[in-house]
């Protein structure tokens, strides 16, 4: 929230209202002043580290702070302090009394911290001293009570200037509790410090161990130093409150001393401390576990949020009334009157931050939230703000919701102008383009930060004119974008031309979109237009092109060697038109090619007379496609006939046919492929078959359809120490005996055992149907849309008329 008030409405009156303006303004002036100050150490010493570090000009470091502040969306203040972030820490000393964060045990303190020597060095003073102190903390009041009492007491005997105690609030952030000889100003300005590193008072309270500071150059590298200026304490020393583990609080002690802390001096100090433990108890406590842990959820969810929104959280007063509300979580967008942003309000109150709040309908919505838990949605309102002494009116929404015992408030500022200019922001970077403006008359050139990092370009560098832009172009580019360019200034003639820049990235390809406006003669005077990076987009057409050609390529290459293939297979394997009769059977023979894919499968058959009157039947299926598959096939096929023309028993064929594809290997696992061949002798009616791997022959007997035990087989090519084994089968007429490969019955997701049910049930109703003679045609036609090669034998021996 920037801030927020209404017209009075029946709350507080005009002049309360009017005086409430006039501390804001008084306020906000003090505010600027006391920033002033502050920032000003801050910004010399962030400037000397780029100065240093980039050997720039004290000039250039300024403006590159500027730059980087603006790039990252960030003020100039939070700049510094990452710039000064980064500073590496030098490392402790490790020896030398000065050096030491804290000697090991005090002199004159035993271990549990009783004097061991009263009469040692200065003992009888510093009990003197440490005597008052006690005497004195018993009727202090509160942090800056203690702090007054410490500079008072410490003054002479160990030469302190100045007290400040810090505690650690719930968020994290370091709170002025008290102080004392530092002045108001300084006090009013160190009394929030976000949780940046580098703070000494934050390092002592984490290590549990005293920090003594004692060179200003070497710890300014390191350490925030506080002070207007920072020399104006040569020597100071942060040490941690006992009492709580781990500590909540600490206590500084300034000097105007030169000289370092000696070991009577530290002593002195840290039993100082030890006596305040008692009455700084109740600063700094941690917050309760499940509310810190509470704080910590909002404040993640808060950074991910795009807006302004805060969490509050009630301070009440004895009475239970709401005082004041403190902000314990804030998102990054939040701003408020002084220009504080996101974790800067952390810790802060809502009457410090928006000091015109109080009074107002907003005051009274949230006080309703908090009591009754309806959410406060008021009308939008006008807002004047005094900055830097200046009134400034805005337009405000603000919405109030309760969070358990705490307030989630979020708002909008209507700006139309700020809107504007974040939308416009948001679409170059979604868009990735930017917007140019080309002032003809005056020479002048506007662009855009994303135009920029379009071109990879330094901003420094300033912006290219149009007459320049197609000399940056790549070579092959530069013509076609130069007559573009020089039609539009000539001519006017809006300009969309693509065209490749030469960036430490690599080239990217852009788009430019222009047009001018012209004068009464028509001559143009000033043109606006827009760059986009279509690196992407031009890449993935590239690719997409490449795909695609790549994929042509590679089907016409399959498209051919389908066509090989199935010439091949067509010359080995011719299909009758009609049913064929070997041996006083009739045999209807189908082959089917697959309905997908371009590669032809390794399915075949053989059916020949053999020399003895006797006939051979064969049906294999070679795993895999294309014109290995078919070379295979070939093989098998050829070397199947000549061993069972030459007398070759069937198992030792398929033994025979098993080494052979084990041996003639051309990878790494070889061919496999399934087998099923029977040799039918006329004269006693009996079939002799063997299998390897393959599917079981079905029988259809007197309108029974079963499918045969099968013998003992592995496929082909799986081993050398497959046995293969022989079955017998007296066919009677009328009996069919069909082989077939795996494409007639699979289904993808059905179980075998289901397909092979299938085809048995059709097969017995082709035949009661009386549409047996072309059987294994009929079964392959219904198969519609297969995904595998069918090849199939129907054996019939007809009835005896």
């Amino acid at each position: 929230m920037t801030s927020d008030t209404s017209p009075p409405r029946g709350g507080a009156l005009p002049e309360v209202l009017a005086l409430a303006k006039v501390v804001a303004k008084l306020r906000a002036e003090v505010v600027g002043l006391e920033g002033l100050a502050s920032t000003t150490a801050v910004l010399e010493r962030a400037k000397g580290v780029l100065m240093a570090q980039e050997g720039l000009p004290e000039d250039a470091a300024y403006e590159t702070l500027l730059r980087r502040a603006a790039q990252g969306r960030r003020t100039l203040m939070e700049e510094c302090w990452i710039t000064l972030g980064r500073i590496p820490a030098r490392p402790k000393p490790t020896a030398g009394p000065a050096a030491q964060a804290c000697p090991p045990p005090e002199p004159g303190l035993s271990a549990s911290g009783t004097d061991r020597h009263p009469a040692a060095g200065h003992g009888g003073g510093h009990r003197a001293v440490l005597a008052r102190l006690a005497d004195g903390l018993a009727g202090a009041h509160g942090p800056d009570g203690v702090a007054e009492l410490l500079r008072s007491a410490l003054g002479d005997p160990a030469g302190v200037d100045g007290v400040m105690i810090y505690a650690v609030a719930p968020a994290g952030s370091l709170e002025l509790a008290g102080h004392a000889g530092v002045g108001e100003e300084l006090a009013a300005q160190w009394h929030h410090v976000p949780p940046l590193s580098g703070l000494a008072a934050l390092e002592a309270i984490d290590g549990g161990q005293p920090l003594w500071l004692e060179d200003p150059v070497r710890d300014g590298v390191r350490y925030h130093l506080i002070g207007n200026p920072p020399e104006l304490w040569p020597t100071r020393a942060w040490l941690p409150v006992p009492g709580h583990r781990p500590a909540t609080a600490a206590i500084g002690f300034f000097r105007t001393r030169q000289t370092p802390f000696d070991t009577d001096t530290r002593t002195l100090l840290l039993r100082a401390v030890r006596l305040c433990a008692a009455p700084l108890r109740h600063i700094g406590r941690p917050a309760d576990p499940d509310e810190q842990g509470e704080v910590e959820a909002v404040q993640r969810i808060l950074d991910a949020m795009s807006g302004a929104a805060v969490l509050l959280t009630p301070l009440r007063s004895g009475t239970g009334e709401v005082e004041d509300y403190r902000i314990d979580a804030a998102a990054p967008e939040s701003v408020d009157v002084a220009g504080r942003r996101g974790k800067e309000l952390v810790g802060r109150r809502v009457l410090e931050t928006y000091p015109t709040v109080a009074g107002t309908a907003l005051w009274e919505g949230y006080l309703d939230t908090l009591t009754t838990g309806t959410v406060h949605e008021g009308e939008p309102f006008v807002y004047e703000e005094v900055t830097a002494g200046i009134p400034r009116q805005s337009t405000y929404s603000v919405r109030a919701t309760r969070l358990g015992a705490r307030l989630i408030v979020s708002w909008i500022r209507h700006d139309p102008s700020e809107r504007e200019a974040r939308l416009l922001d948001e679409m170059q970077r979604l868009g990735n383009l930017g917007w140019a403006g080309w002032d003809l008359a005056t020479n002048t050139i506007t662009w855009s930060e994303q135009v920029y990092a379009i071109f990879g370009r330094d901003p420094a560098l300033g912006p290219i004119g149009l007459r320049e832009l197609p000399r940056h172009a790549l070579p092959g580019d530069l013509a076609a974008l130069g007559a573009a360019v020089k039609r539009l200034l000539r001519d006017g003639v809006a300009l969309d031309q693509p065209f490749r820049v030469s960036t430490a990235d690599g080239i990217r390809h852009l788009r430019i979109v222009a047009e001018a406006q012209s004068d009464a003669d028509g001559t143009p005077v000033e043109v606006h237009g827009l760059f986009q990076d279509v690196t992407a987009q031009r890449d993935a057409e590239l690719a997409l092109h490449e795909s695609e050609r790549a994929v042509l390529v590679e089907r016409g290459m399959l498209q051919a060697e389908r066509t090989l293939a199935a010439r091949l297979q067509h010359a080995l394997l011719p299909v009758p038109e009609q049913s064929l009769e070997l041996a006083g059977l009739c045999v209807d023979i189908a082959y089917a090619p697959s309905d997908s894919g371009l590669n032809v499968g390794g399915d075949w058959y053989s059916a020949i007379e053999l020399p003895d009157k006797s006939a051979l039947f064969v049906v294999g299926d070679v795993a895999g496609h294309g014109l290995d598959a078919v070379a295979t096939m070939a093989q098998l096929r050829f070397t199947t006939k000549g061993m069972t023309i030459t007398g070759s028993a069937l198992p030792d064929v398929l033994s025979r046919l098993n080494n052979l594809l084990l041996h003639t290997a051309r990878d790494t696992y070889g061919a496999t492929a399934t087998m099923i061949m029977g040799r039918y002798q006329p004269w006693d009616r009996r079939l002799t078959w063997v299998r390897a791997g393959h599917l079981p022959p079905l029988l259809i007997r007197g309108g029974e359809a079963s499918f045969l035990p099968l013998p003992r087989g592995n496929l082909l090519g799986a081993g050398f120490d497959s046995v293969y084994a022989q079955s017998t089968l007296v066919l009677e007429p009328g009996d069919h005996l069909v082989l077939y490969t795996d494409g007639l019955v699979e289904e993808p997701g059905e179980d075998l055992d289901e397909a092979l049910a299938r085809l048995a049930g059709t097969a017995r109703r082709l035949l009661e149907e009386g549409r047996g003679e072309a059987l294994a045609r009929t079964l392959a036609a219904r198969r519609q849309g297969h995904r595998d090669d069918i090849c199939a034998l129907d054996i019939h021996l007809p009835d005896a008329t």
